[in-house]
C-alpha cells in the first residue's frame, strides 16, 4: 500500500503546477473562511463581555422627571431599602487621542453575580476602592493607552490632557475599551462631581419602579450580540462564497490529475491492486494534501482577520454602538473547526472525482473517451440539478413575496444561493450547446470548426474553472451595487436630513440660555432645537386591532422650520407630505422605517407610549427613512416631547441668515463667540460640513470588510481560471503541433487560444449580468430589509456591468496569454517532437 500511494504521489513530482494549483485552492478557501470565523469568534468574544457586564444583565432606575441623578438619589434609596447600586459612565482621551469608556462603580453594593462586583474583587477589594484606587481593564486595551500587556499592570499612564489613570490591573473579563474604577475616582477623573449615570439593581429584584423613577427591565434592553447578528450573518455568507469558489479550484485539480492519471491507475489495477484500495489511497491523498492547505489557510486566515479586524471594530461600532476589540481571541475550538470545515469542504469537492474513479472499470479507465462520455452523462445532470436549484428559488421567492417585510434573513441568502447555483449549474450544459451550435454553423470554415472542436474539448477541465468565476463575477457585481446604491441614498438622505449649518450641544443647564442668546442674534435665521427621550411602546392600534407589546423605543423631538421641513425625507404618510407635517404639529407623531418594518406599523396606526405621567396615545402621520439607527424611532415635535416625556433637551441646529457662507467664514465667527461666552468645548459645536465629511468617512470605512472580501473572492476565481489553464497548456500546445505542421503560424494559433477563452469569459460575464442584478435585487429588498431594517432603492450601475464584462475578458486574456507567449517562443523543432509525442 505505501508502494501503491508513493506511487500515486509521484504524479505531482512529474506535474507540480497541478499540486499548486491544488494546494492553493485548499489554502485561499481555508484563509478566507477562517479569517472571517476568527473575526466573528472576536466580536462574540467582546460581546459577551460588554453583556456580562453592562447591557443586557441588569435593571436600571432613571429619574421621571428626566434630570440627572446624583448621589442622594442612591443615598434615599438605600436607606428605603432598596437594593440599587450606582454608576457612573464618561469619555477620556487618552495621550494617543484614543476614546476610552470609564464606568464608575461601587462594588459593595452590586448584585454579586455581576461582572461589575468581580471587576472589583478578587482578593484587592479595599485596595480597589481606597486611594490611589485601581483601574481595571480588559487586556486588549492596554495597547489603547500606549503599553504593552505585559508593562500594564501598575502602570499610570497619562490622558491628552496630562492627568493620570489610577494603577492598572488587568481583569480578562470586561470589554475591550473600557475602564473600571471606584465610583469616587471615576467622579474625580470625569469631574462630575456627585453625579451619578444611573443606578443598577439585580433583575427583578424591583416589583415597581419606587415614587419618582421609571424602571427599564432587563429583558428589555437591546443585546449587542442580537443587533449585530444580521451582520455576522453577512460575513459568515460571503466567507462561504469564497470557500466554495476555493474548493471548485480544488475539485478541478482533482478532476485534471484524476484525468492524467487513467493510465496509472489502469496498470495498478492490472497488477493486482483493489479498487476499493485505490479509491481509499486517493482518500488518503485528499486528507494529506487538505491537512498542508488547511493548516497553511488558518495561518492565513488569522493574519487576515488581524488585518481586517479594525475595519469591522470601526463598521459594528458605527452601525449598531457596540464595541469590538481590535486584538483577536480565538477559542479552542475555533482552530478544530477550521480544520474540519476545509476538510469536509475538500472531501466533498472530491467526493465526484472519487465516485467517477471507482464506476470505471479496469479498461475504461485507461480510455479517455469513457471519461468524456461520463462528463456529457453529468452535463444532463447539472441541467436537471439547475432546475431543481431554480424551482427551490421560485418557491422561496413566492414563500418570501406572502411574508412582512423585514422576514426572512436566512431565507433570502438561501433565495440568493439558490439562483447562483442554478446559473452555475447551467454554464456548462449552455456553453457545451452553443459550441455544438457554432461548430455546425462553421463548417465551411475548417479552422475555426477545429477552433470550437477543440474548446468543446477543454470543457470538461474549464467548467468549473468558469462556475466559480460566473459565481464570483455576479456576486461581486450584487454586492457592488448594493454598496453603490446604499451610498447615493446614503449620501442623499444626509443632504436632506442636515439642514442646519451649525449643530451645538451645549450643556443641559446651559440650554436655554445659549438658545435666548442665539434668539437675539441677527445672524441667526432659524434655531431648530431637538430633543431626545426613552419610552417603551406598550400598544399598536390599527382600526379594530389591538397588538399588546412591550418594545424599548428612542423618542426624538424636531422643531419643523422652514429650512427643515421642505427636505426632510418621508416614505409614506397618510394624507400627502403637506398633511403629514400639519399633523406633526398638531401632536401626531412619525415613526423611522424600522419601527414600521419591524412591527408592521403604518400611516393612522394609534401608538400607545410610556411616560413619566403614565400612558401617552398618539397617533402615526408618516414614515421616515433613517439609515445606520438600529432602533426603533418616534419622532415628534421638541416641545411635545419636553412636556409630554419629561425629555432632556439634545441640540440646537443654526440656520445661519446669509447662506452663502461658501467658506465658513461666518460659521467660524459664531462658533469662536459662542465658546468664549459659554465656555464650550470644542466637541459641543460641529459644522455640517464636518458631520458630512465624518459621516462618509464611516460610511467608506464601514463597508470596507465587504469590499475586501468581495475583491479577494474575484481574486480567488481569476486564480482558478489561471491555474486550470496553465495546468494544461503543455497538453494543449501538443494539439496545437499538427496545425503548425498543416501550414497555420504560430501568432495565429496563439491568437485562437486568446480568442477560445476570451469568448467563453465573455459568455460568463455576460451570464454574470442579469444574476448580479438579480443578486441585487435580492439584497436591497430582502436582505438588507431583514438585516438591517431599512429598504434601499434598486441601483443598476452601467459602470458596474461594463467593469464586470472587463474583468472577465481580462481574467481570460491574462490565464492564456502565458501560454500564448510561451507558443510563440517555442521553437519549430519542439513544436513538432510533442506533437511527435502526442
Amino acid at each position: 500500500m505505501l508502494t501503491t500511494l508513493a506511487t500515486l504521489l509521484s504524479h505531482y513530482r512529474r506535474h507540480p503546477g497541478q499540486l499548486a494549483m491544488l494546494l492553493l485552492g485548499l489554502w485561499v478557501a481555508s484563509a478566507l473562511w477562517s479569517g472571517v470565523q476568527a473575526i466573528n469568534a472576536s466580536a462574540r468574544d467582546s460581546y459577551d463581555r460588554a453583556e456580562a457586564l453592562f447591557t443586557t444583565g441588569l435593571d436600571r432606575l432613571e429619574r421621571r422627571d428626566s434630570e440627572p441623578l446624583d448621589r442622594e438619589d442612591f443615598v434615599t434609596l438605600r436607606r428605603a431599602g432598596l437594593p440599587v447600586s450606582p454608576l457612573l459612565e464618561g469619555r477620556v482621551l487618552t495621550a494617543k487621542g484614543e476614546r476610552l469608556t470609564v464606568i464608575g462603580i461601587y462594588p459593595l453594593t452590586l448584585p454579586g453575580d455581576s461582572a461589575f462586583a468581580t471587576a472589583g474583587s478578587g482578593g484587592e477589594l479595599t485596595a480597589f476602592f481606597t486611594p490611589p484606587w485601581q483601574t481595571r481593564l480588559a487586556p486588549d486595551t492596554a495597547p489603547r493607552l500606549g503599553l504593552e500587556r505585559q508593562t500594564a499592570p501598575g502602570a499610570e499612564p497619562a490622558l491628552a490632557d496630562g492627568r493620570r489613570l489610577p494603577p492598572l490591573v488587568l481583569a480578562p473579563s470586561l470589554p475591550p475599551d473600557t475602564l473600571v474604577m471606584d465610583i469616587a475616582a471615576a467622579a474625580r477623573l470625569l469631574e462630575r462631581g456627585t453625579t451619578l449615570s444611573r443606578l443598577v439593581t439585580a433583575p427583578g429584584a424591583l416589583e415597581a419602579a419606587p415614587e419618582g423613577y421609571r424602571l427599564s427591565r432587563a429583558e428589555t434592553l437591546v443585546d449587542p450580540g442580537e443587533l449585530t447578528a444580521s451582520f455576522h450573518l453577512n460575513l459568515t455568507a460571503m466567507a462561504l462564497l469564497a470557500l466554495i469558489v476555493g474548493l471548485f479550484i480544488v475539485q478541478a485539480a482533482l478532476g485534471l490529475a484524476l484525468e492524467q492519471r487513467l493510465g496509472l491507475l489502469r496498470t495498478l489495477r492490472a497488477l493486482g491492486v483493489p479498487g476499493r484500495t485505490l479509491v481509499g489511497l486517493l482518500a488518503l491523498e485528499l486528507v494529506l494534501l487538505g491537512i498542508i492547505g488547511a493548516l497553511a489557510g488558518i495561518a492565513s486566515g488569522v493574519w487576515l482577520a488581524r488585518v481586517l479586524l479594525p475595519d469591522v471594530a470601526a463598521t459594528l461600532q458605527n452601525l449598531y454602538g457596540a464595541a469590538v476589540g481590535t486584538e483577536l481571541r480565538l477559542p479552542w475550538h475555533y482552530w478544530m473547526g477550521g480544520l474540519g470545515v476545509t476538510l469536509g469542504g475538500l472531501f466533498v469537492a472530491g467526493s465526484g472525482t472519487l465516485w467517477r474513479a471507482s464506476r470505471l472499470g479496469v479498461l475504461g479507465m485507461g480510455q479517455a473517451q469513457a471519461w468524456r462520455a461520463s462528463f456529457q452523462r453529468q452535463l444532463r445532470g447539472q441541467v436537471i440539478a439547475g432546475t431543481l436549484a431554480a424551482l427551490l428559488a421560485l418557491a422561496v421567492w413566492a414563500w418570501l413575496s406572502a411574508q412582512p417585510p423585514g422576514e426572512g434573513l436566512v431565507a433570502g441568502f438561501v433565495l440568493v444561493g439558490a439562483m447562483m447555483l442554478a446559473c452555475a449549474l447551467w454554464l456548462s450544459p449552455l456553453l457545451a450547446a452553443g459550441l455544438a451550435g457554432l461548430g455546425r454553423l462553421a463548417r465551411r470554415t475548417p479552422l475555426t470548426q477545429w477552433a470550437l472542436a477543440d474548446l468543446q474539448l477543454q470543457l470538461p477541465r474549464l467548467s468549473l474553472a468558469m462556475m466559480a468565476l460566473l459565481i464570483a463575477l455576479s456576486a461581486n457585481l450584487g454586492v457592488g451595487s448594493m454598496v453603490g446604491g446604499f451610498r447615493l441614498t446614503f449620501l442623499d438622505w444626509l443632504d436632506q436630513r442636515l439642514t442646519a449649518d451649525l449643530y451645538l450641544r451645549p450643556p443641559t443647564e446651559q440650554f436655554d440660555a445659549v438658545q435666548a442668546w442665539l434668539d437675539g442674534r441677527d445672524d441667526v435665521a432659524e434655531l431648530l432645537p431637538t430633543a431626545s427621550a426613552e419610552s417603551t411602546l406598550l400598544e399598536v392600534r390599527a382600526g379594530d386591532d389591538d397588538r399588546r407589546l412591550e418594545v424599548p423605543v428612542s423618542l426624538f423631538g424636531i422643531t419643523p422650520g422652514t429650512r427643515l421641513t421642505p427636505t426632510w425625507p418621508l416614505l409614506e404618510s397618510r394624507e400627502g407630505r403637506g398633511a403629514a407635517w400639519a399633523a406633526l404639529e398638531d401632536g401626531e407623531a412619525f415613526i423611522n422605517e424600522q419601527l414600521a418594518l419591524g412591527h408592521g406599523i403604518g400611516p393612522g396606526d394609534r401608538l400607545a407610549l410610556r411616560s413619566p405621567d403614565g400612558q401617552q396615545t398618539m397617533t402615526v402621520a408618516a414614515i421616515y427613512p433613517d439609515y445606520g439607527n438600529p432602533r426603533g424611532e418616534v419622532l415628534m415635535t421638541a416641545t411635545m416631547l419636553r412636556e409630554r416625556f419629561a425629555a432632556k433637551p439634545e441640540s440646537i441646529g443654526i440656520v445661519l441668515a446669509d447662506t452663502a457662507d461658501s467658506d465658513g467664514s461666518k460659521a467660524d465667527t459664531l462658533s469662536r463667540e459662542l465658546a468664549e461666552r459659554f465656555a464650550l468645548d470644542q466637541e459641543a459645536l460641529i459644522d455640517q460640513r464636518q458631520v458630512k465629511a465624518l459621516s462618509t468617512d464611516i460610511f467608506e470605512r464601514t463597508f470596507s470588510i465587504t469590499r475586501a472580501l468581495n475583491a479577494l473572492t474575484l481574486a480567488v476565481a481569476a486564480l482558478a481560471l489561471l491555474a486550470s489553464l496553465l495546468a494544461q497548456a503543455r497538453e494543449r500546445r501538443r494539439r496545437l503541433a499538427p496545425l503548425w505542421a498543416l501550414g497555420v503560424t504560430r501568432g495565429r494559433l496563439a491568437g485562437i487560444q486568446l480568442v477560445q477563452l476570451g469568448g467563453a469569459a465573455l459568455v460568463t460575464g455576460l451570464a454574470a449580468v442579469p444574476l448580479g442584478i438579480a443578486i441585487t435585487a435580492c439584497l436591497v429588498a430582502v436582505i438588507n430589509v431583514a438585516a438591517f431594517g431599512w429598504r434601499l432603492p434598486l441601483h443598476v450601475f452601467p459602470v458596474e456591468i461594463v467593469v464586470t464584462l472587463g474583468t472577465a475578458l481580462l481574467v481570460a486574456l491574462l490565464a492564456t496569454g502565458l501560454p500564448a507567449l510561451t507558443l510563440w517562443r517555442t521553437s519549430p523543432r519542439t513544436l513538432l517532437a510533442e506533437g511527435e509525442a502526442t
